[in-house]
């Protein structure tokens, strides 16, 4: 069996400039190319879209992931495919990958078998420099604050209470909690630091948020640092810090274009991680493609507990987009997992788990159609040990859901494979109404929006905040920050903050142990459980298995 990356490496691409010009009808001029297969859109075509009708938009998320594996990029790539070969207008929208999990336990993230998008070894890896930008820019304001304290700290900031934290786009544990400035007076102050991985950086999220350039270089004016010693926040504008790391996001804030095998656009701009991120593509990548494509489909991050929550609650909510429809992915082995079944024996036909995993899929169903009001169809990603009776009942279970199911074989056919999914997803847009609705409101306070998510998204019974968090969350809402949204930083293994947990738990606890202010962003972190925003790598890294052959190519990236 070919791997993915064989598969990509054989694939027969076309000149980005005419993916763009044909399909497209971008002016040559407007593609900014980086090589012959990957370019960025410029700022002024963008603009120029402004008045353009909008298409539709497809939302693809799925079941908590499980070590089974979901395909979620694969179905969203395989569902543009199919749409395109059937005759429709559509663009695929995705998220950057992180090099975090590309080197570390989770692979690429470009999709996979013959539903990819390409060049696979340039997106997983440095792609168009965009991430590197973002953590340039985090450090740069990392280093103008330590350098304003050590040269006389004329803001008086306190500095026990500095809260930005250096980046790295690496999964690397051994920076979560360090030690700066050793060494003397002639290094500044010694204080107690730490990293994050770049995609949960602010600078990440405003990025992805940002309307403009003019409202990027705003938003990371108001990123909030620290606080003086009578806990007055300090600013970046106030260290004078944020036009030169807009300087330095000129180029990152540009969507990036490229093709699928089957060479069809995809935009790809934005970071990932929704388990500790917002983890959606940028808002000026969704509204660029909803101007080119007649059907747009994006992605959000993991389960739909938290990507698709996310992307409603957060994204949809600042700017206003709307989905059309939502793609709940699921896999029948990924389900038996969740009903109980150890990762060895996935392979074999086991009913009595597939009923009991159902109830993880039944729960983000309910969540995406009666809390969101968005209609739904769930996309079953085909396995070759799926057996017909397993695939039997899943269907008479969403049945009795009152909800579609596609089997869909993109993996192993491409867009061909998933025409009748495609099908579906136009009927419903063009037969069912969507009438987005959020899990919470603006004026509830903070402390009742993670209520909200939690007992109605998660089917938790209570919140346990820690005392520090139910501290700073008074504190919050005192600086005016109660009308943001929030942004749930929790395992994306379980409903719970507790990963061990799989299917559908109700009557649990949230923990909550830590709330971080994203003011340029404009939402409020809290951090569940035991989830790191720095990553570590696992026992065999998939770094081990990532080589360089002789003639230049890579080989082991999955």
């Amino acid at each position: 069996m070919q791997t993915d990356i064989e598969i990509a490496q054989q694939a027969k691409l076309k000149r980005i400039a005419e993916i763009a010009t044909q399909r497209l009808g971008i002016p040559e001029e407007h593609v900014e190319p980086y090589g012959h297969y990957k370019a960025k859109l410029t700022n002024e075509f963008v603009a120029s879209l402004k008045d353009k009708p909008d298409g539709k938009l497809i939302l693809v998320t799925a079941i908590s992931p499980t070590p089974a594996g979901e395909g979620k990029t694969t179905t969203t790539v395989g569902l543009g495919d199919a749409m395109n070969s059937i005759g429709k207008d559509a663009l695929i929208c995705l998220r950057e990958p992180s090099l975090g999990p590309v080197f570390g336990m989770k692979g690429g993230a470009a999709g996979g078998g013959f539903a990819q998008i390409v060049p696979m070894e340039d997106i997983n890896l440095h792609f168009t420099g965009d991430f590197n930008a973002i953590q340039l820019a985090n450090n740069l304001l990392a280093a103008m604050l330590d350098n304003h304290i050590h040269h006389g700290n004329d803001l008086g900031i306190d500095v026990r209470r500095i809260t930005w934290k250096r980046v790295l786009d690496m999964n690397d544990r051994a920076l979560r909690s360090i030690v700066v400035s050793l060494g003397g007076p002639g290094n500044g102050y010694p204080r107690e630091d730490g990293f994050d991985i770049v995609v949960a950086s602010e600078v990440m999220a405003i990025l992805c948020l940002a309307e403009s350039m003019t409202d990027l270089k705003e938003r990371l004016g108001r990123i909030v640092v620290a606080y003086t010693r009578d806990k007055k926040p300090v600013l970046a504008a106030e260290l004078e810090a944020h036009g030169a790391m807009a300087v330095l996001l000129k180029d990152a804030v540009k969507p990036n274009l490229v093709q699928t095998l089957e060479n069809n656009p995809a935009i790809i701009h934005g970071g990932p991680f929704a388990n500790i991120a917002h983890g959606c593509n940028s808002v000026i990548a969704t509204r660029t493609s909803l101007k080119l494509a007649d059907y747009v489909i994006t992605e959000a991050g993991f389960g739909a507990d938290l990507g698709a929550e996310k992307f409603i609650d957060i994204k949809c909510r600042k700017s206003g987009l709307r989905p059309d429809v939502v793609v709940l992915v699921a896999t029948i082995r990924a389900l038996k997992f969740h009903g109980g079944i150890a990762l060895a024996d996935l392979n074999q036909e086991n009913l009595t788990a597939l009923d009991a995993g159902f109830a993880n899929l039944e729960r983000h169903v309910n969540n995406m159609r009666n809390v969101f009001n968005l209609p739904c169809v769930v996309s079953i990603n085909h396995f070759t040990h799926d057996s017909e009776a397993e695939l039997t009942l899943l269907q008479e279970r969403c049945d009795a859901l009152g909800v579609s199911v596609v089997v869909s074989k993109h993996w192993a056919e491409g867009g061909k494979g998933a025409q009748a999914l495609a099908h579906k997803v136009i009927d419903i847009i063009e037969n069912e109404k969507s009438e987005l609705t959020f899990a919470y409101e603006d004026e509830d306070s903070l402390e009742q929006k993670i209520e909200s998510i939690a007992t109605k998204i998660y089917g938790a019974a209570d919140v346990k905040f820690d005392t520090k968090a139910k501290i700073r969350l008074a504190e919050l809402e005192k600086e005016g920050h109660g009308a943001l949204p929030v942004c749930i930083a929790k395992t994306q293994y379980s409903f719970s903050s507790d990963p061990t947990l799989k299917g559908a738990p109700t009557g649990h606890t949230l923990t909550v142990r830590e709330i971080r202010l994203s003011a340029g962003a404009g939402f409020v972190v809290v951090v569940c459980g035991d989830v790191m925003t720095m990553p570590g790598l696992p026992k065999v890294p998939a770094a081990t298995r990532i080589d360089l052959s002789a003639d230049g190519k890579v080989v082991g990236l999955f």
